[in-house]
């Protein structure tokens, strides 16, 4: 992809915040964390601020402090609600913010999976995605009694790589199924014709006959075909087995660079694999991941900062990078970052009752005072707002 002189931003929901002491902060409401509500008003926040789309997280198990493993801990916020039902609720109540919510491939079908978001995408008049994420985690394994994985003791072990790489070689062909499956009906498929009788048309239904390692799947889906024709697919990616998934198999990818010579580095080795998968001619957007804590004195971020890490026990620490300071501060990493290859950036809020409207109300108006942010949404859709045409499908004939 071309750079363009304007960003793309998004930001992550996660709770009450990314700070795992975030919850105790007067601005957060935990209370609220289980209601339609609350999501509802983040959402409508960061559809004022006019950014492309909001991610949800969520996972198989209680989030927990230990990557692979649950804790014990009670003083952080344990149990969440599921991402694509919050999404499926909140999308009435929005108009233009695209909805990604996170959904765990490892364990579960693709077949569910293609109907839920295709759902989602009709609800939301075409402004759905989803978030793949994998996991190894032996307990969450245990809730399907599927398959078993073994406890890695340390990351960079053969067998550790060997998982990674399972894994997310699975997510690939999940993805495939799942694209796959929204494109078994051909658009025009329901003719819905009372005088004729006739609802759909059979010969725009088609069989996907998938056949991998680890799927075998036949189809057609049983939801027509999605208004955006293919919902948007994005992953988070670290290391090159995950940087193999956003080049093969999506339409975003975030990235955690720390400064802009690693952001090159990263997205070179992105469009690399990109070239690799025959993917050279199709845009796909890297996003890089920041988490942010934002006040108008830089020094009020930083003493925010500590008084959470004080709150939690031990330093804050995370895969991406960690900015405490101003908005224009924060405008001027981004454009560094964009300028090493970064197509948009996907905010972490660190206290999402804080620096949400810090991101909406302060540094997007900076950005706009730069002519590098929308003033105002330009696209019905959320492939529409990443500058992303709807795909022709592969069932139909030429």
């Amino acid at each position: 992809m071309s750079p363009s002189p304007s960003l793309h931003l998004a930001v992550a929901l996660d709770g009450t915040g990314w700070h795992p002491a975030s919850w105790r902060e007067q601005v957060s409401r935990p209370r609220d964390l289980l209601s339609a509500d609350y999501w509802a008003e983040l959402v409508a926040e960061a559809e004022r601020g006019l950014l492309d789309f909001v991610t949800i997280e969520d996972g198989l198990g209680p989030q927990s402090s230990h990557f692979l493993e649950p804790d014990e801990r009670t003083d952080q916020v344990r149990g969440r609600l599921d991402a694509v039902l919050i999404a499926s609720r909140i999308a009435p109540l929005t108009r233009h913010i695209g909805l990604v919510p996170t959904v765990v491939v490892t364990h579960t079908e693709p077949f569910h999976l293609s109907k839920a978001i295709a759902t989602l995408d009709y609800v939301s008049e075409g402004r759905a995605g989803l978030r793949v994420q994998v996991t190894a985690r032996p307990n969450e394994a245990d809730h399907f009694g599927r398959r078993t994985i073994d406890r890695i003791e340390a990351y960079d072990s053969p067998e550790a790589r060997e998982l990674v790489t399972e894994l997310f070689d699975e997510a690939t062909d999940y993805v495939e199924v799942v694209r796959r499956l929204w494109d078994s009906w051909e658009d025009g498929a329901e003719i819905r014709d009372a005088a004729t009788g006739r609802f759909i048309d059979r010969d725009k239904l088609h069989y996907i006959d998938f056949e991998g390692s680890h799927f075998s799947v036949r189809g057609p889906s049983i939801t027509p075909r999605p208004p955006q024709g293919q919902p948007l697919v994005t992953a988070l990616a670290h290391d090159t087995v995950p940087y193999r998934l956003v080049g093969r198999a999506t339409d975003v990818g975030y990235v955690t660079p720390h400064d802009a010579e690693q952001a090159r580095t990263i997205v070179g080795r992105i469009r690399a694999e990109q070239d690799t998968a025959g993917r050279s001619g199709e845009p796909l957007h890297v996003f890089g991941d920041l988490v942010v804590f934002l006040d108008e004195d830089p020094a009020a971020a930083t003493a925010r900062r500590d008084r959470l890490d004080a709150l939690a026990g031990s330093p804050y620490e995370s895969d991406a990078r960690i900015f405490a300071g101003t908005p224009a501060q924060l405008a001027d990493l981004l454009q560094e970052l964009q300028a090493a290859g970064l197509t948009g950036f996907r905010l972490r809020p660190a206290v999402v009752g804080h620096d949400l409207p810090a991101i909406t109300r302060g540094l997007v108006p900076e950005l706009q005072r730069r002519g590098v942010f929308r003033r105002a949404y330009e696209a019905d859709t959320l492939r529409g707002l990443l500058g992303l045409d709807r795909p022709a499908n592969r069932y139909a004939a030429a």
